[in-house]
């Protein structure tokens, strides 16, 4: 047990600072903030965040970035909105179910094609990823753009919106989707042998090659994968607006790197851990929630996020500092 504290002493930091962030909350805004309806509203939209969060963190596991994950979400959530409104025709085309169904696959299939373009660009032709999800995030924006004229897309079935706007009693469906794609994402990464090749990759990419591990498939994979969640999270988005367009969820994306980071995932790759990630995300939400309740400017958000951040890293790096320095007159004895 010990062991495994010390081992996960980072997430275990960022959930105490979690539940001290709850606590400060629930005193500043009494029977406001630590409510039912509060934390349903924040289940909502905690549950998009998280998952493009999740996408990211892969790719920087892997020492990339994914600056076009929330332009490939809503490029594919408007072709589909697109094909939904046509489908169902006000009523009088397809019924609900097929008509969402097709929507879903054409979000998942489009998303996944973005990520094979990144996934293709930074494993075999060897961009730099942040110079290959800079472009195209610009293209994804830019045809977004063009098809929509700017304008949000909408007319979807109204079963569509219960996806992300529904509740199974008190918790969104937002919540169960997003729960389930915890369990898969740990599962994946951290107890599968592709998650040991994904860290082997962000660690030292020409070693991992050496070893015999197709580094090339497993950046791929990573950037396929990180598209599908992205496309997930699309829906979800469409479908709590009830529309789609170009430029919902624009500030996820700097969000999502945010948490990634404050969750203890390595820039450079190499380490990072899902459960991190998704506390990470539940302090971003805690604080954007708490301060839109005290009718704090919503600029205040990101400056107390990145106060976080800084003082968690610098936290983290005295203390392994501290270790190391431990080791070392330990050995030298």
């Amino acid at each position: 047990m010990k062991e495994h504290i010390k081992k996960n002493a980072h997430q275990y930091r960022l959930l105490g600072l979690l539940v001290i962030l709850l606590i400060v909350m629930g005193i500043l805004a009494p029977g406001k903030f630590l409510t039912v309806k509060n934390f349903k509203n924040m289940g909502f939209q905690m549950a998009e965040f998280g998952i493009l969060a999740i996408g990211m963190s892969v790719v920087i596991m892997t020492g990339g970035i994914n600056l076009s994950i929330v332009n490939s979400a809503m490029l594919a959530s408007i072709v589909s909105a697109m094909a939904m409104r046509t489908l169902y025709n006000g009523g009088e085309g397809m019924a609900d179910i097929p008509v969402i169904l097709i929507g879903v696959a054409i979000t998942v299939v489009i998303a996944i094609a973005c990520g094979m373009i990144n996934g293709f660009f930074v494993a075999y032709i060897g961009v730099l990823p942040i110079l290959v999800t800079l472009g195209t995030q610009t293209v994804f924006d830019g045809i977004a753009l063009n098809i929509t004229r700017g304008s949000g897309v909408s007319g979807f079935p109204k079963l569509f919106q219960k996806i992300g706007a529904g509740t199974l009693g008190q918790i969104p469906y937002t919540m169960l989707i997003y729960v389930v794609v915890i369990v898969v994402a740990y599962l994946m990464i951290e107890r599968s042998r592709w998650g040991i090749s994904v860290y082997m990759v962000g660690g030292n990419e020409k070693a991992t090659r050496f070893s015999g591990i197709n580094t090339k498939k497993t950046i791929m994979g990573v950037y396929v994968f990180s598209a599908v969640l992205s496309g997930l999270a699309g829906i979800l988005m469409t479908s709590r607006y009830n529309s789609a367009k170009a430029d919902y969820g624009s500030s996820y994306t700097m969000q999502a790197v945010a948490a990634t980071v404050l969750g203890g995932t390595s820039i450079n790759g190499g380490s990072g851990h899902v459960l991190g990630t998704v506390i990470a995300v539940a302090i971003i939400q805690v604080i954007s929630s708490g301060f839109n309740i005290l009718k704090i400017n919503r600029n205040f958000t990101d400056i107390a996020t990145g106060l976080i951040l800084v003082g968690v890293l610098a936290l983290n790096h005295f203390v392994n500092k501290g270790s190391l320095k431990k080791r070392v007159r330990v050995s030298v004895k």
